[in-house]
């Protein structure tokens, strides 16, 4: 499958094996592990299998135990936690060869009114005053690592719009935040549970960038040795993941070979979608 809007759609398409219990696949694009979106995506995705479609996750929390396996199957065990008069809460465990790979809670409420406040979107530029991936490409990584250049070119379901680029042309250190716009390059259509999903599997992108602008490093530097350990999100209000949101980031602290990086999706308008937090492995390759 060429498209890689329809290969993300598919492979977040899990198959049932039995009751609470699901099997999902990755794509053939040549990773040695399975990028950390995707697995929270289908653990989602199988919680959301077994949940009233009236009631919609509010938050998740994860966390990252062994690398997955791109070339195997993830299979993904749904236990029921609770079922309340007004949440809903389930557990989900990833493995692959026997272990387990991936854990994921995750939360859902049915809609209720009540008390609404937000912090204003960061003031930045708009998407279309900004170079798409085409231009950035041809302008801006001329002169990048060939690791970051791969990066760019490789076709992709997500695209982002860097506010800014120093980080990927210096070897700087810059304040550790960063703002991009960013959207899924086809329709996703309107079911909510969908966007909700995707939303998820485009959230663990660029967070461990942001925590290594400190320190004049990137993901892509073979010196650094880097991981997601855990990640977080809470879902403020609906989200339409093919429209662009501005995805800001700041990382508030490194230590003890950890970055920590949070973040907020806005809508257009200007909206609080979500937001999310994540600590990752940073440490100097031995």
């Amino acid at each position: 499958m060429s498209d890689p809007v329809e290969q993300l759609l598919t492979i977040l398409d899990l198959e049932k094996l039995e009751e609470d219990l699901f099997r999902g696949v990755s794509p053939d694009n040549g990773w040695q592990r399975v990028f950390g979106g995707q697995v929270i995506a289908q653990a989602l995705t199988a919680a959301i299998r077994t949940v009233p479609p009236e009631r919609a996750c509010h938050s998740l929390h994860c966390y990252f135990m062994r690398p997955g396996d791109p070339a195997v199957p993830i299979v993904y065990s749904v236990d029921r936690i609770r079922d309340g008069g007004s949440f809903t809460t389930r557990r989900i465990v990833a493995m692959q060869h026997g272990k387990a790979i991936f854990s994921l809670s995750a939360s859902f409420q049915k809609h209720e009114e009540g008390f609404e406040h937000q912090l204003a979107m960061p003031d930045v530029p708009r998407p279309d005053e900004l170079p798409d991936s085409k231009a950035v490409e041809e302008l801006f990584l001329k002169n990048a690592s060939p690791a970051v250049q791969r990066y760019w070119q490789r076709q992709r379901p997500i695209e982002f719009r860097p506010v800014r680029l120093e980080h990927f042309l210096s070897n700087e250190k810059l304040e550790p935040y960063q703002h991009s716009w960013v959207r899924c390059r086809g329709d996703v259509g309107d079911d909510a549970a969908l966007n909700t999903v995707v939303l998820a599997y485009l959230s663990d992108m660029t967070l461990l960038d942001t925590a290594l602008f400190a320190h004049g490093l990137s993901v892509f530097d073979e010196r650094v040795q880097a991981a997601s350990l855990d990640h977080a999100m809470w879902f403020h209000r609906p989200a339409r993941v093919s429209e662009w949101m501005l995805y800001t980031q700041d990382s508030p602290s490194s230590s003890g070979g950890r970055g920590l990086t949070r973040g907020s999706l806005y809508g257009l308008d200007g909206t609080l979608i979500a937001s999310v937090a994540q600590e990752g492995l940073i440490r100097p390759k031995r």
